[in-house]
């Protein structure tokens, strides 16, 4: 039994450090968000900044990569985002497919462009 839990005990913490602090507020937003309008610019407001905070945390990773992903040069990883992009808008917005096309044309140039 302590051979399992030495190779669980990282996971476990994961769920409780990682995963259940994040889910409280997540469903606590849930319960406040509710009778909200929409259309109001208090939710506009907010989903303009999550937008934003996550279009820059593409951008970053994309133009200031580390690890294996700093090996695809530049231009890859661009044309990459292009593609993933152009994909998402020409089939019906759909995030699926725009990650599918972005993920191939990275793999693509990284296996073909590797040293």
């Amino acid at each position: 039994m302590s051979a399992v839990w030495t190779q669980l005990w990282p996971y476990l913490a994961l769920i409780l450090v990682g995963f259940l602090p994040n889910e409280v507020w997540r469903a606590l937003g849930l319960v406040l968000a509710r009778g909200l309008n929409p259309d109001s610019e208090l939710v506009l407001l907010s989903r303009a900044i999550a937008t934003a905070i996550i279009a820059g945390v593409v951008a970053k990773l994309i133009v200031f990569s580390s690890g294996a992903l700093d090996t695809i040069p530049l231009a890859v990883r661009l044309a990459a985002a292009a593609c993933g992009f152009a994909a998402f808008l020409l089939v019906r917005r759909s995030v699926f497919v725009g990650v599918l096309v972005g993920e191939a044309v990275l793999l693509a140039g990284g296996f073909l462009l590797s040293p």
